[in-house]
């Protein structure tokens, strides 16, 4: 790199730049410093579009009354505690294989944010639960699954931090969450392969949806804006840890010169 300063980066002579060159820690923390304004934006904007349209808009169900309001964000968080740790798995694995340290920065700043929509979600399946089947909690095969899904993200993040050596905490989490994204299909399978009181799929691929078009555009708003959420955290965290692995370089050197710019 010919600067330190990572916001002024400059790719050698006749190079092209691609997608992998923001893998460097410096170019990661200044594409990230001019996203992150936007992404916070997109959150706030999307999550108030959707609650709205979810709490105001949307009609009131013929069976369940007001309480299925819940799904707007119940739906969202269970879809993403889900796909956030395949997501979080997918780049621990990559971080393992190809010792890209990136890639394990990536996965340990996903699981607190996989973790926290975990909890959402089953905190407000209890909510949901009470006045459907007259219980917070029953030991169902998808809710027991989504609590174990909980229970990995939150052993991921103790076996990383309880190993010193930052390489092999990389290492050993990626072992437990690859290994752990075997639970990911069961949860989403559940509902088929066992006789559960959870109803089954809100949205399929393999059927027109089968709630008002208000409901599913709420539902889907608020999924972009847990996204949008996802994206500006999981960045954050993740630059925070670059400046922490990288303090001893010296473009973090000339951050700290410059009263740490974006």
């Amino acid at each position: 790199m010919n600067s330190t300063n990572p916001s002024q980066a400059v790719l050698p002579p006749g190079s092209r730049l691609r997608l992998f060159t923001f893998a460097a820690p410096a170019r990661f923390y200044a594409l990230m410093g001019a996203l992150l304004p936007w992404l916070w934006g997109l959150t706030i904007v999307l999550a108030a579009a959707g609650l709205y349209a979810g709490f105001f808009v949307a009609p009131t169900d013929a069976t369940q009354g007001e309480s299925y309001r819940i799904i707007f964000i119940h739906v969202p968080a269970a879809w993403m505690g889900m796909l956030l740790y395949l997501v979080m798995a997918f780049w621990a694995g990559i971080g393992w294989a190809f010792n890209a340290r990136m890639a394990s920065m990536l996965a340990r700043a996903i699981a607190p944010t996989g973790a926290l929509f975990t909890f959402l979600a089953l905190w407000t399946g209890a909510f949901w639960g009470r006045p459907t089947w007259g219980t917070y909690w029953v030991w169902d095969a998808r809710l027991t699954t989504t609590l174990i899904l909980l229970f990995l993200y939150l052993g991921y993040l103790a076996l990383v931090n309880a190993i010193d050596d930052v390489k092999r905490g990389d290492q050993a989490g990626a072992l437990l969450a690859l290994v752990g994204s075997v639970n990911v299909p069961i949860i989403y399978f559940s509902v088929k392969w066992w006789n559960t009181l959870h109803q089954g799929a809100t949205i399929s691929f393999k059927q027109a949806p089968t709630m008002a078009t208000t409901m599913l555009v709420a539902m889907l708003i608020m999924t972009f804006a847990f996204w949008a959420y996802a994206f500006a955290t999981v960045f954050m965290r993740t630059r925070a840890m670059v400046l922490e692995r990288e303090a001893h370089t010296a473009w973090v050197d000339e951050l700290a010169k410059g009263r740490m710019p974006s």
